[in-house]
């Protein structure tokens, strides 16, 4: 039971500074400084005091009979001095809690929605989406009080009851941190998956201790961000002085955020972030100790995929592949009929376990696509098993207009219950499973990365199912390959970017750029206009061109973002590319046989360029 804990403490830890939790962050940070507007900079009255503030200080310095009152006595009629109780002391103004009511009701929420909110939704007969409304108007709610102290006030109501003033003042924190706890989506591992596949039936002490510590780990960054918000705003006298204006600030971020999270605008934030937890997640949520706890959690079927490693180096045999089972609905298949692995037999079958909203998922969609397009003429079958981690990713319209935004073409089978999950003995957002031609799990792979690990076990599986197969060139190829005969895979990213030549770049905010004189070298791109050269993308700005002399027969280049790319070759207009929604593939040109020419991109205003790659 220690060790569950201590797992669910060091996963909750993790998870509260992973960039998924990231758009909550500024509202936890104001809102731990953002008191009640009557209580800023006025000093508390003390409990005996009859008068006003300030009252018994003036009249204590002055002579005569005011004096008296501010001596600590007072005279009789005989001129005899009767002793009296020394003044009262001056009470200490009460101490802001917000940072604790935001916590507070932010893990209270979010754990008792995760382990019962699928239960009683599904008694009640609500929509599953439901509690993500609910939160969203919450924030709207809680937002326009702290524009407007009636609607605060009226917030706090419920909270009139409790006999302690400062208790029921910090009921509308606590009513923030509930709506918050709604909306919270962290980033998914082992410890996360576990408590959500184990809260679907009868719900365990183990998986009650896991949740509880989980959303204590969870809550210390989380309340230290407060307390630095709480600290800010006591000791900067700019915040003291414009604490009515600050309210005002936090309550249209509050607004921005619910409108924000409603239109999914966060999630392109979130995308074009690294995910820098993900190895310590890994690390510790994965650990043989961590897969020891949690996998008592589950059953002993399908025990034969442990035999398995994640990403290992070779082809292993892990057993047959489990049915897909438990779908509640299948789509982008003929007639949104089911799929049958037996029907697959004599194919090479990948299993990619997601959900819509996951980032992770989402980053790893471009690959798939990839894999689909090259592959399948030679044999690779592609299925999603959606596998929701909240209530809301359970209804059918809001997949399907995720997938169809993340150009997710393959079929999907929506698992709500988990229990394809639980067949394959899941524990990550996303995770791939490879299934030869026989109908065995040969390779899986937990998490983003090591893409071209993947590609070259596909390749392998699709030789062994016919040796006689064609394949084509690897869609992830090396990037120290630029004496290849084609043009290698080139990132635009300041830490990663290789080739580049021109004007020497400037991370993370806009440049002007020009082309460098004369021809550019083969294999190396150049910029004019301005750029902004972030960690995954150049984003566009105004007149914005890319050069890049390649080798290949045809150009690719992920794109995101609303807008055109003129593409010229050899100083010719060739084609105009309509860009919208997240990142996807795009063809730039596409020639039978390999050449080397001149490709310029001019690129519309705010549009983002994220990889090149050549076939």
């Amino acid at each position: 039971m220690v060790t569950l804990i201590l797992i669910g403490l060091l996963g909750g830890l993790i998870t509260a500074v992973s960039p998924c939790i990231l758009p909550v962050l500024p509202v936890v940070f104001l809102a731990g400084g953002t008191g009640r507007g009557e209580d800023a900079g006025r000093p508390a009255r003390s409990p005996g005091s009859a008068g006003g503030d300030g009252e018994g200080g003036a009249a204590g310095g002055s002579g005569g009979a005011a004096a008296d009152h501010g001596s600590g006595g007072s005279t009789d009629g005989a001129g005899g001095v009767v002793a009296t109780a020394p003044p009262d002391a001056p009470a200490r103004a009460p101490r802001n809690r917000r940072p604790y009511a935001v916590v507070a009701g932010l893990v209270v929420s979010f754990a008792f929605f995760t382990l019962l909110g699928v239960t009683i939704i599904s008694a009640l007969g609500l929509p599953q989406d439901i509690l993500r409304y609910v939160g969203l108007g919450l924030l709207v709610l809680i937002g326009l009080g702290l524009i407007f102290p009636p609607v605060e006030r009226l917030l706090e109501k419920p909270f009139a009851r409790l006999p302690q003033r400062q208790v029921n003042k910090e009921g509308g924190a606590f009513a923030l941190g509930l709506g918050l706890g709604l909306l919270y989506v962290p980033c998914a591992g082992p410890v996360l998956a576990a408590i959500i596949a184990g809260a679907r039936g009868e719900i365990s002490t183990d998986i009650v201790v896991l949740t509880l510590s989980f959303a204590v780990g969870t809550a210390v960054p989380l309340l230290l961000f407060a307390l630095a918000g709480r600290r800010v705003a006591e000791r900067v006298a700019a915040f003291r002085r414009r604490a009515r204006g600050l309210r005002i600030a936090a309550g249209c971020l509050m607004i921005v955020l619910a409108v924000g999270l409603a239109l999914d605008v966060t999630a392109a934030i979130q995308r074009s972030l690294p995910d820098y937890t993900s190895g310590v997640q890994k690390k510790i949520e994965d650990s043989d100790a961590a897969r020891q706890q949690l996998s008592g959690l589950y059953d002993n079927s399908n025990k034969e995929l442990s035999r398995c490693e994640d990403g290992a180096d070779e082809l292993r045999s892990c057993g047959q592949a489990p049915a897909l089972e438990g779908i509640d609905s299948w789509f982008n298949t003929p007639g949104d009929r089911p799929v049958d692995l037996k029907s697959l037999r004599g194919k090479v079958t990948l299993i990619d376990f997601w959900t819509y909203s996951c980032i992770n998922c989402q980053r790893a969609v471009p690959h798939l696509r990839d894999w689909e397009r090259a592959y399948r003429d030679a044999g690779l079958r592609i299925i999603g098993v959606h596998s929701p981690e909240f209530a809301f990713e359970k209804k059918r319209s809001n997949v399907v207009a995720g997938a169809e935004k993340l150009g997710v073409d393959w079929p999907v089978a929506l698992d709500n219950d988990l229990t394809t999950w639980d067949n394959y003995r899941n524990r990550f957002w996303p995770a791939k499973y490879l299934i030869d031609a026989e109908g065995t799990v040969r390779y899986f792979k937990f998490g983003e990365g090591e893409y071209d690990k993947t590609e070259k076990m596909i390749r392998e599986l699709l030789r062994q199912a016919d040796p006689t197969v064609t394949l084509p060139e690897p869609t992830d190829r090396a990037m120290d390959d630029l004496a290849s005969d084609r043009t290698p895979e080139t990132y635009l990213s300041n830490l990663r970017v290789r080739g580049y030549v021109g004007t020497p770049l400037v991370d993370d905010r806009p440049a002007v750029y020009r082309f460098p004189k004369g021809a550019l070298p083969l294999n190396r791109f150049s910029l004019d206009g301005t750029w902004t050269a972030g960690y995954e993308q150049f984003t566009a700005g105004k007149d914005a061109k890319l050069a890049f002399t390649y080798r290949a027969k045809n150009a690719n280049l992920v794109l995101a973002g609303t807008g055109q790319v003129t593409v010229l070759v050899n100083g010719e207009v060739t084609r105009t590319i309509n860009v919208t929604g997240s990142p996807t593939l795009y063809r730039l040109t596409d020639d039978e046989d390999a050449r080397t020419a001149r490709l310029e991109l001019r690129v519309d205003e705010g549009l983002q360029a994220y990889a090149f790659t050549f076939g």
